[in-house]
């Protein structure tokens, strides 16, 4: 029988979701027109009765509805089997759906979440990572359409009912519209722009205390969209007039700074399909066999130009988000390093490579040993470590930039920065990544100013450390009494 579902060739196998979902609709198809039975189903019949009723709202939009009303009829587990059905079509399938099935599904979702069903959170985000960044074909835009369209009506069951996952939309609408707003003058994107512009200021305006679940990644969103108008206020109240959100406690852009983001956001700006390729690579291709696997992922991936703003993303996910094993670091396995590395030597627009280099170092900016993970910073230091000497170039450029978010990247809380980098770097030598730092500071192969910035940078913490410990340590009798009762500047 000819697939009704997804779209194949004559020389692919038949898919086994495919096959189960049809051949419980084909088996049960007598009983899904009205009058539908009122006996009740046993487990596995019910099961099978939810498989046929998807295949046909998914198959016979003619008949969505009559299927849909015998779906609330026979309901026993808070639509959770459905759900979870819909979540493994669109996890597996959705790229090989056909566009009827594509709209339907968009049909059902909205369905799902008008009567809450049990985690129809999960399927909404799988629905936003099947949004692919840079990718400006009309079926994406469809999608990214679709997608602000159902968050934007649907916002107060949502908000009533499955808050964090409108933290997810605005992480991802913040993101694709950093590309979309780099496109003029085509209607379709210029009002899809606009909607993507309405959710997320509405996100920012009246529900900001949610926004700061993000954490810092939401300040590197936002300064891409700095440009933007409507974001150009934002930016001017976050740092200027914070009292304007109206969030008790909420003082300083800092505050943000110092909030690490949840790996949850990082995965949202991947497909399940480039994500599992990314693992793959990481945890099973030994180093020096890791080309033919590259090769196919740029001509999978990264063959259009405009797809590589996706970089950006993957390099957050390798830092954030995958973070190997200590049997796969000590092993002969490529190491995300080497990944960041390659990545790094793609053709790319100078734009494209300011944010990749932004991304591999945004949490050196702001950290702290007490809210952060040394794995999100240990890749920096060691592509520019194993750079040294066959491709030096890198190094010095990587470090460069540093110096360069360092002098540059929030002027009026420069020394927010300067600890944070110079913490990442002494934190990174106390924990062994790296033996010591003598392979950066005596490379004749990099710039002797940059080697000589670096060496103040680590000889100016190693003091104000020293420092900071001598004042911890005074004993309390030779404290004066007036201060006496202050807390230690260590206690927290």
């Amino acid at each position: 029988m000819a697939s009704r579902l997804i779209e194949k060739s004559s020389h692919e196998a038949e898919n086994p979701l495919e096959i189960t979902l049809r051949e419980a609709f084909c088996f049960l198809e007598p009983k899904l027109r009205p009058p539908f039975p009122l006996t009740i189903p046993t487990q596995e019949e019910y099961l099978n009765l939810n498989r046929a009723i998807l295949y046909g709202i998914l198959c016979e939009h003619q008949l969505a509805r009559v299927h849909t009303k015998h779906l609330h009829g026979i309901i026993t587990d808070g639509y959770e089997y459905f759900t979870s059905m819909l979540v493994k079509i669109v996890n597996e399938l959705y790229g090989k759906l056909v566009d009827s099935v594509k709209r339907q599904l968009i049909w059902v979702t909205h369905e799902m979440v008008n009567v809450s069903a049990v985690r129809f959170d999960g399927l909404l985000v799988a629905l936003l990572r099947q949004i692919v960044g840079g990718d400006f074909g009309e079926e994406n835009l469809w999608l990214c359409f679709e997608m602000v369209n159902l968050f934007s009506s649907k916002w107060d069951c949502l908000l009533e009912e499955e808050p964090l996952v409108l933290t997810g939309a605005l992480y991802v609408f913040l993101r694709l519209l950093a590309d979309h707003c780099r496109v003029l003058n085509i209607p379709k994107i210029e009002s899809l722009k606009q909607m993507e512009i309405d959710f997320c200021i509405r996100m920012l305006r009246e529900k900001f205390s949610l926004c700061l679940r993000i954490g810092r990644d939401l300040v590197r969103l936002l300064q891409d969209l700095a440009h933007v108008p409507e974001f150009c206020a934002i930016w001017k109240d976050l740092l200027y007039n914070p009292s304007a959100f109206r969030v008790d406690g909420f003082v300083d852009i800092s505050q943000i700074y110092g909030t690490r983001t949840s790996r949850w956001y990082f995965l949202l700006r991947l497909t399940p399909e480039m994500e599992s390729h990314l693992r793959f690579l990481m945890t099973h291709v030994k180093l020096g066999s890791q080309k033919r696997y590259q090769v196919w992922f740029t001509k999978k991936f990264l063959a259009v130009p405009e797809r590589n703003a996706v970089l950006i993303d993957i390099v957050r996910f390798i830092c954030c988000a995958h973070h190997p094993s200590n049997d796969i670091i000590h092993s002969d396995i490529i190491p995300r390093w080497a990944v960041i590395g390659w990545l790094l030597r793609s053709n790319m627009r100078n734009y494209i490579e300011a944010n990749l280099k932004l991304a591999l170092f945004y949490d050196w900016l702001f950290f702290d040993e007490k809210v952060d993970n040394i794995m999100n910073i240990e890749p920096a230091l060691l592509l520019m470590v194993h750079s040294v000497p066959k491709y030096s170039d890198i190094t010095h450029t990587l470090l460069e930039f540093l110096f360069i978010l360092l002098d540059n990247y929030d002027l009026e809380r420069k020394e927010i920065v300067r600890r944070g980098i110079s913490t990442a770097f002494h934190t990174l030598v106390r924990k062994s990544v790296v033996q010591s730092l003598d392979i950066l500071t005596s490379c004749d192969m990099l710039s002797p100013i940059l080697r000589e910035r670096l060496g103040k940078l680590l000889s100016d913490f190693q003091l104000r450390h020293c420092r900071e410990v001598q004042r911890t340590n005074i004993p309390r009798d030779v404290v004066p009494s007036s201060f006496s009762s202050l807390e230690s500047p260590t206690s927290s």
